[in-house]
């Protein structure tokens, strides 16, 4: 029986037991084993992870475990510059397109809602969304360890308990995603970009007591929906203001300014 000495570093400690967390541990293994395989069977989605060290020396996933190794495991990295290291990964990370599953709904509108592109799609199965973050270079939200564990992943973030507020700022600070938010942009029906668009086009389609006071109006092209300034907007700026701090996200570009 081979061993391995394994320490995960920062945030990928959540994925462990208590023993394990924050300090070296001895992993017994037999036969060849990849570092990728042995990372996911101790609890880890190869997705979280942005640097594997064997013997201080950067490898990649397909490393083959040998009696000794000594391991450290990283996540994404915002700071420190790891350029000229082995990348896990044939694209850049930091896509701003997403792909969330059933298990995160609750977030796609308030993550719509800040101008972010996300395919939400309640009948997909797990393959057919891999195969859509494939396709279209999307990063898959979800709640699901099982599901980032396919080996077909190149992208996901697990998202972690909590509020969607929390969650929210987590993966916009994870992704550094505050210069690609733009408030009120998008549908929050089907993620389609909006227009802006003049009263007299659209006035058929607004309450009449809306038509009285308000002049300011978005529209999305794919599902027709009309959007201004109402009761509703009102309740998602105070999500924004709670995600982005109060006011903060009115100095960034939105069709309510």
């Amino acid at each position: 029986m081979n061993q391995a000495i394994f320490r995960f570093y920062e945030e990928l400690n959540d994925f462990l037991p208590w023993s394990r967390q924050k300090k070296d541990f001895k992993v017994l293994f037999k036969g060849r084993q990849s570092v990728k395989d042995m990372i996911e069977a101790l609890g880890v989605p190869h997705t979280e992870v942005d640097l594997i060290l064997v013997h201080g020396k950067s490898v990649e996933f397909e490393h083959i475990l040998q009696d000794g190794d000594r391991i450290s495991v990283y996540p994404v990295f915002e700071s420190l510059n790891i350029r000229d290291v082995t990348h896990l990964r044939d694209m850049p990370l930091r896509k701003t397109r997403f792909i969330a599953d059933i298990n995160i709904g609750n977030i796609v509108k308030y993550m719509r809602a800040l101008g972010l592109d996300v395919y939400f799609d309640p009948s997909l199965s797990p393959r057919e969304i891999i195969g859509i973050s494939k396709q279209a270079q999307r990063i898959i939200l979800t709640k699901s360890r099982k599901l980032l564990k396919y080996r077909q992943v190149s992208h996901g973030i697990f998202i972690r308990h909590g509020r969607p507020i929390e969650q929210i700022k987590r993966i916009i600070d994870l992704l550094s995603l505050r210069a690609h938010i733009h408030p009120f942009s998008r549908c929050l029906t089907c993620n389609t970009p909006l227009v802006q668009v003049a009263k007299q086009q659209v006035e058929d389609r607004i309450p009449p007591k809306v038509r009285i006071w308000c002049e300011e109006y978005a529209c999305c092209e794919h599902c027709s929906k009309v959007y201004w300034k109402g009761s509703h907007f009102t309740r998602i700026k105070e999500v924004l203001d709670e995600i982005l701090g109060p006011g903060s996200w009115e100095q960034e570009r939105s069709f309510f300014p």
